[in-house]
């Protein structure tokens, strides 16, 4: 039986979201979150001096933060470990470009597909071996990208139900416990409904590249400055192509700030 089949009921309020594009606001600290809490430090306004690193990046050395349940916006805890996030993949194109630009700098990324569209069969070849490594990371964005606060409780297990056994056999791996809520829209009954087929952490995010529509190579630099940041998670779009115009600038801009790229499996215990 495939999760797609599952039927649960829950309750709860709705809990507001946030939006996809443009940028995000994290939640007030005053209002409790479920999960681990991410209280944002201090960060330079503009990238340090280049300094003398490699230009491919290296897997990290982490001690696993456990992961709990509930919503998470950051990577908790002190260190220097930013997480690239990327949603969608409109853009069959990109999303090869987004594999080979893996490939040739080491970059570890955390994708939300959409199963429905067709660029994660056509470039599953590529992606598989960065995959099966570790080095990338596939996450449920939901099959058909709707707002789960819109659908029944069946409709909610559906869709990730659906987009689960995608890539199950596509990519022969289990993607629980994380999926990202299009548009970042989630209740505590969405949240109910998805934790009852494993998928028991929502990922929203702590700064974007803005690029779910399109936006040029220059606008997507300044969002990159602005929040490409120690202990983030930044949500970026494969959807089109002026982000594959910045890659060696996000290079050099990680570098520059001595981060360390990871993804959700590298940084939490599960």
């Amino acid at each position: 039986m495939t999760l797609a089949t599952g039927v649960l009921v829950a309750g709860g309020s709705v809990v507001a979201g946030a939006a996809e594009s443009g940028e995000f606001a994290p939640p007030p600290l005053a209002r409790p979150v479920s999960g681990p809490s991410f209280v944002p430090r201090p960060t330079p306004a503009h990238p340090a001096e280049p300094i003398a690193l490699p230009r491919r990046f290296s897997p990290p050395r982490l001690t696993k933060v456990p992961l709990r349940h509930g919503a998470i916006y950051g990577l908790p805890g002190p260190g220097n470990s930013v997480a690239l996030t990327v949603d969608d993949g409109a853009s069959s194109e990109v999303v090869k470009l987004y594999a080979e630009f893996a490939r040739r700098t080491g970059m570890r990324i955390t994708f939300f597909l959409n199963g429905s569209r067709p660029s994660w069969t056509d470039n599953a070849p590529a992606l598989r071996p960065l995959v099966e490594s570790g080095q990338v990371q596939l996450a449920n964005h939901t099959w058909s990208h709707p707002d789960l606060r819109t659908l029944s409780d069946a409709g909610i297990v559906n869709e990730l139900g659906k987009n689960h056994d995608f890539i199950r056999n596509v990519y022969g791996l289990d993607a629980r416990p994380y999926f990202r809520p299009p548009f970042g829209y989630h209740n505590p009954r969405v949240d109910a409904a998805a934790t009852g087929i494993g998928y028991s952490t929502p990922v929203l995010w702590y700064g974007s590249l803005s690029d779910s529509g399109l936006i040029t190579p220059d606008q997507l630099k300044s969002f990159a400055d602005r929040w490409m940041l120690a202990q983030r998670i930044v949500i970026g779009h494969a959807n089109f192509l002026p982000v594959t115009d910045c890659f060696d600038y996000l290079v050099d801009l990680i570098h520059s700030r001595n981060l360390q790229p990871v993804t959700l499996n590298d940084y939490f215990a599960h």
